[in-house]
């Protein structure tokens, strides 16, 4: 195994593009990045890993949604630094809940860009409240100003983003004032979702703060402030 890592060219990039494929049908399904480590692991196991750029880490296909990816082919293109998956998709491959990550086309005649339709568009894919906000704040970002109020502070800029995510925090330190349970929630939500903007605005996933709590694990508050001091 190592012999064929090795064989990659790792010089130009720590990460190597793969295009995944499905078995077959032949469909291309999706395009993701590997390290070695994703790439050994993927080999080991017979499932596809890959290393994601957004979250900061390896991940398994559907380590979340049960939407597992199992290894069929392996390709490595004529430069050494490209890789083509053959694989068997369990379910869906795209978070949106389509078959494949590729359902926009651009009409060439136009530039006008048309979503395609696929027979199975209606599977729910569970990713969870936060990953699933996550991309749907993601998506927001081509959406009108005009009609979508995330677009709309997108549009503002990260100061009015900031400003939304300081007054929202003063209404929670109100009802928290208030010994108000139900207020205290619907502003904690309100301040999450803004803090989620300001996460895919800087496009940073939510799963590299889970990331540094994890970390904080057995690291006393004064020990952690002093480690940034130190830095």
């Amino acid at each position: 195994m190592k012999s064929l890592i090795d064989k990659l060219d790792w010089q130009k990039s720590s990460l190597i593009p793969a295009i995944i494929q499905e078995y077959q049908t032949k469909e291309i399904l999706m395009l993701a990045f590997m390290d070695k480590q994703a790439l050994e692991l993927t080999l080991q196991t017979k499932q596809m890993h890959y290393f994601s750029r957004s979250k900061n880490r390896i991940w398994k296909k559907g380590e979340q949604s049960g939407h597992i990816q199992n290894l069929k082919r392996c390709f490595i293109d004529c430069d050494n630094d490209s890789l083509l998956f053959e694989v068997e998709q369990v379910g869906v491959a795209c978070h949106t809940g389509r078959k494949s990550c590729f359902f926009q086309e651009i009409t060439l005649d136009s530039n006008e860009v048309v979503c395609k339709d696929y027979e199975n568009d209606s599977v729910s894919v569970d990713y969870g409240v936060i990953d699933t906000l996550y991309h749907t704040l993601l998506e927001r970002k081509n959406a009108d100003p005009a009609s979508s109020y995330t677009a709309s502070l997108y549009a503002k800029g990260e100061n009015a983003i900031g400003k939304k995510i300081i007054e929202e925090a003063g209404e929670v330190v109100m009802a928290l004032k208030d010994k108000d349970p139900k207020q205290i929630v619907y502003e904690s939500a309100d301040l999450a979702y803004h803090t989620l903007v300001a996460l895919a605005f800087a496009h940073i996933h939510p799963d590299q703060i889970t990331q540094e709590l994890a970390r904080r694990f057995g690291l006393s508050g004064i020990d952690e402030k002093a480690s940034r001091k130190d830095k």
